[in-house]
């Protein structure tokens, strides 16, 4: 599964604008992440897992702990 495809189903039925408000970031910003086009910034990375309520390394690290 790819970061993209593992923050859509984290997203759920919450609409983009809510999750990038959230987070403060634009709501292009969570489209580029979710359709693979940009890994976000550690800092941004947080926020989602903290946002979520799951590990960093769950949605961007494969069980090798690569990116």
């Amino acid at each position: 599964m790819t970061i993209g495809e593992k923050l859509i189903e984290l997203r759920g039925n919450k609409s983009v604008e809510t999750v990038a408000e959230a987070i403060d970031v634009t709501t292009q910003a969570i489209w580029n992440y979710e359709n693979n086009k940009r890994v976000p910034r550690d800092e941004i990375k947080i926020r989602l897992a903290t946002y979520y309520g799951v590990p960093v390394g769950e949605i961007f690290f494969n069980e090798n702990g690569n990116i």
